[in-house]
C-alpha cells in the first residue's frame, strides 16, 4: 500500500525516529513500534492482509472516529489512518497517533 502523512511530524517521526516538534515527541519504545507498523502499512498490499499479523490489533474505529482505522504501535499507542480504495491500489494516509488511556477524550 502507498502511505501518505497527513502533519510533517508524522513522517519526521517515521523518518528519523524523532520530530523537531517539542509536543511530539515519545518514548523509543513508541517511535520504535510507530516504525513497525507503518512498516507493515507499507508491505501489505491490501487491507485484508493486516487482519493476520495479530499484534496490529487492526480495526476500523467507530463513532466520532468513524472512516478511521487503526494498529497499534505498542501496548499503550495506536496509529490512525484513513484508506482511499482504488482499482489498482490502497492510499493509506497517517493521521494521528493516540495514547490509549486518552484516545476516547
Amino acid at each position: 500500500m502507498i502511505v501518505i502523512f497527513e502533519k510533517d511530524y508524522l513522517r519526521e517521526l517515521y523518518e528519523n525516529g524523532s520530530c523537531k516538534d517539542k509536543k511530539h515527541r515519545y518514548q523509543p519504545n513508541v517511535t520504535k513500534g510507530y516504525k513497525r507498523g507503518i512498516d507493515y502499512l507499507k508491505w501489505a498490499s491490501r487491507k485484508e492482509e493486516l487482519f493476520s499479523i495479530n499484534s496490529l490489533h487492526f480495526e476500523s474505529l467507530h463513532g466520532d472516529k468513524q472512516g478511521l482505522f487503526s494498529i497499534r504501535a505498542n501496548l499503550d499507542y495506536r496509529i490512525e489512518f484513513t484508506i482511499k480504495e482504488t482499482i489498482e491500489e490502497q492510499i493509506l494516509t497517517i493521521c494521528n497517533i493516540v495514547e490509549l488511556s486518552n484516545h476516547y477524550d
